[in-house]
């Protein structure tokens, strides 16, 4: 198991974006590390994940004239979390997020993509952000990888996936959604899926990596350099607590059980608990068994960070406006009978597409956040009803944009309505019928929304009114890139049900991510980071990437402090080094 046998500074429990981001800083300060993994591959949720991370005030913005005060930040937070603001927390991650920033883009193989471009989702809360808040890991050639590491890094989701190949948001997307509509997007296809199926020939799995994976493979390529030992299939079991201080972790490995020795401290970096039905079922709104939720984690993010750090005096703060980072999934099926689960991200802001209950009525803004989706549904739903909705479309939003999981033109849709996941119908009446919607609700629904988007318009909901809707939207539509009427058969639709990201509900943490205790002290030598933290957002997402932004800033503090390494002025105002 290495040199240094059993025995390190610091232990890590995961190996998302958390978990990596403390390992990764701490041995960069000197540290000797290891990373255990429940799973036989490294990445967790984050590798599953879009990848896009919320990081203010970030280094690559002001490179590029981006100009902003933290008090901007401060002011929109503070509007949006209200009496959830946390100072102490918000401060240390608007020192932290540039520093993170600048120390992975500088000093290891992660290097970042600005998202320059993209706005915080209320666009008309004060001190919202029009762009320059966001990162991304740029694409990552998995070649780079030493070939042992290979085996265990995270494929992609493939309900988010083609045939196996991540597709990021952006130029990249829209040139898979205008495939059929402009050459220069089918060339950029054409290039990307035939590199594609040679890395599928010659190494089993996409190899050009973007969004999450691409994330992880850059900090397990970095990790790998600086010597961090990355356990995999090895679920941690206990902690060791010598007096007042977590000494250690008790691992089940596949050689049999082993004991860890951590002098400098644990980072518990589990990913939370969206897999834990009891503890959805205590915490959760509108779950009365715990299964009436669909993550998009892997089903091995079940609470094992929280009930270890319980179990030595940690507590799980519940207070938070929402224990859930909601996501909009439809349930897909597949023909050896298991499901999977397809987050509804891009398509509910392009325009022909309305999201309705089963009055047939309106309930949102589709176009606003994910989270904000759900939340609205949630409450919407009648008490004693299932909560879902359906996102409806004509057959040429289909065509041009796919719905869920079916895709766009060229690509075959009609197998996914004889899989009973794609509803249809030659009028809204028939669609209705199939998908148990009332029938009168939903003709009266599209008829008023019709009257007003032949004109762009959407007074009921305002639906392309803020930049993160337009954003969402499609520009080459006119006037509003998130309005079109419903005018004309077939039309089809996807059930919706909540899901999530992941949790909002976390162990509870100090400005340094140590684990306070009941009393409100820290723990000592115990420290938590991503979701198995109690999320600074205070339980509601303020912007895209509220998850992972956060999740590497506080992985970043955690594995600074356990290696005796205060922020300075210098960290958090360096500028980044030129990259090719």
């Amino acid at each position: 198991m290495g040199e240094t046998g059993h025995d390190y500074d610091l232990v890590v429990v995961g190996s998302g974006a958390a978990g990596l981001s403390a390992a990764v800083t701490a041995a960069y300060h000197g540290l000797s590390v290891a990373v255990v993994e429940k799973e036989p591959v490294l990445g967790g949720a984050t590798a599953w994940s879009g990848g896009w991370m919320w990081t203010p005030l970030n280094p690559l913005a002001r490179a590029a004239g981006i100009q902003e005060d933290a008090e901007t930040v401060r002011t929109y937070l503070r509007h949006e979390l209200g009496e959830r603001y946390d100072p102490q927390k918000i401060d240390a991650f608007l020192a932290g997020a540039p520093a993170m920033v600048a120390f992975f883009h500088d000093r290891t193989a992660l290097q970042f993509a600005d998202g320059n471009a993209i706005p915080d989702i209320h666009g008309d809360t004060p001190g919202a952000g029009t762009g320059g808040r966001s990162v991304i890991a740029a694409p990552f050639d998995a070649r780079a990888l030493d070939p042992t590491t290979l085996t265990k890094l995270r494929k992609t989701m493939p309900e988010t996936a083609f045939l196996g190949m991540p597709i990021q948001a952006g130029p990249d997307l829209m040139a898979f959604l205008t495939v059929t509509r402009s050459l220069k997007s089918a060339w950029h296809v054409a290039k990307r899926f035939s590199r594609h199926l040679l890395d599928l020939a010659r190494h089993g799995r996409a190899m050009q990596l973007v969004n999450g994976v691409a994330l992880i493979g850059r900090l397990v390529h970095s990790a790998d350099a600086l010597g961090v030992e990355t356990w995999v299939s090895s679920p941690a079991q206990r902690l060791i607590r010598e007096g007042e201080r977590v000494s250690g972790v008790v691992v089940d490995t596949p050689e049999g059980e082993m004991t860890l020795t951590a002098r400098r401290g644990v980072v518990l970096a589990a990913g939370g608990f969206p897999w834990d039905v009891a503890r959805r079922r205590e915490l959760f709104p509108r779950t009365p068994t715990g299964q009436e939720h669909w993550p998009l984690p892997p089903p091995a993010a079940s609470g094992d960070g929280l009930r270890l750090g319980e179990a030595v005096g940690g507590v799980v703060d519940t207070t938070l406006y929402s224990p859930v980072a909601w996501a909009p999934v439809s349930v897909v099926p597949y023909q050896d009978g298991h499901v999977g689960h397809f987050p509804h991200i891009i398509d509910r802001g392009k325009p022909g597409l309305i999201g309705v209950l089963r009055s047939g009525q309106r309930f949102v803004n589709e176009a606003h956040g994910y989270y904000d989706y759900v939340d609205a549904m949630v409450k919407a739903v009648p008490e004693g009803e299932e909560v879902c909705s359906w996102l409806v479309c004509t057959h040429r939003f289909q065509r041009r944009y796919g719905l869920g999981i079916t895709r766009p033109a060229p690509v075959p849709f009609k197998h996914w309505i004889r899989k009973g996941y794609l509803k249809s119908g030659r009028t809204l009446r028939e669609l209705a019928e199939a998908c148990g919607i009332d029938a009168a609700g939903l003709e009266r629904t599209v008829a008023a929304y019709n009257a007003h988007a032949r004109h762009g318009e959407d007074p009921e909901f305002g639906r392309g009114s803020t930049l993160y809707n337009r954003k969402q939207g499609d520009p080459a539509h006119r006037p509003n890139p998130c309005v079109a009427p419903l005018d004309r058969g077939p039309f089809y639709a996807v059930k919706v049900v909540p899901g999530c990201f992941g949790t909002f509900a976390g162990l509870k943490t100090n400005e340094h991510a140590q684990v306070l205790d009941a009393g409100g002290e820290p723990i000592a030598g115990l420290y938590a980071a991503g979701t198995d933290m109690a999320s600074i957002m205070g339980g509601y997402y303020p912007a895209g990437g509220i998850n992972l932004g956060p999740a590497m800033t506080f992985g970043y503090l955690a594995g600074r402090h356990a290696a005796g390494q205060p922020l300075t002025d210098a960290d958090t105002t360096r500028e980044p080094a030129a990259h090719e």
